[in-house]
């Protein structure tokens, strides 16, 4: 069962969903991770409170890669009160397997640039 989830990452990692970028996305944020050089840029449109869609561009490793590639599959039409609620531990959750600690902040790298963008419009 560790293989599978294992292997769900690397699909999410090698063949990444909603990758690219949104022409006049409602918000975008950037924030990457300078002792290991990942980056993560989300671009959201949004239909009043809904998460119509987004995408996501960046580089990194396979942890922080495929946990962005994974959120934006489960964010897509939800409600922005909801994904404000999403904890970490959600997140390590979704990933479907333990991830080390000295990993945590790359599984949750595309979470926090989720919740920095939201949190920037809210406040525009």
């Amino acid at each position: 069962m560790e293989s599978d989830d294992l292997e769900y990452i690397l699909d999410h990692y090698k063949n990444p969903r909603n990758y690219g970028t949104i022409e006049d996305p409602d918000l975008s944020y950037e924030e990457g991770i300078p002792s290991c050089g990942d980056l993560i840029r989300l671009d959201i449109k949004l239909d009043g409170q809904k998460v119509q869609d987004l995408k996501f561009s960046g580089t990194g490793c396979a942890i922080s890669q495929a946990s962005v590639s994974i959120l934006t599959e489960q964010v897509r039409g939800k409600d922005v009160q909801d994904i404000a609620a999403l904890t970490d531990q959600d997140m390590l959750n979704a990933l479907g397997r333990p991830i080390s600690p000295i990993r945590f902040k790359c599984a949750l790298l595309g979470l926090n640039v989720l919740k920095k963008a939201l949190t920037h419009n809210n406040n525009t």
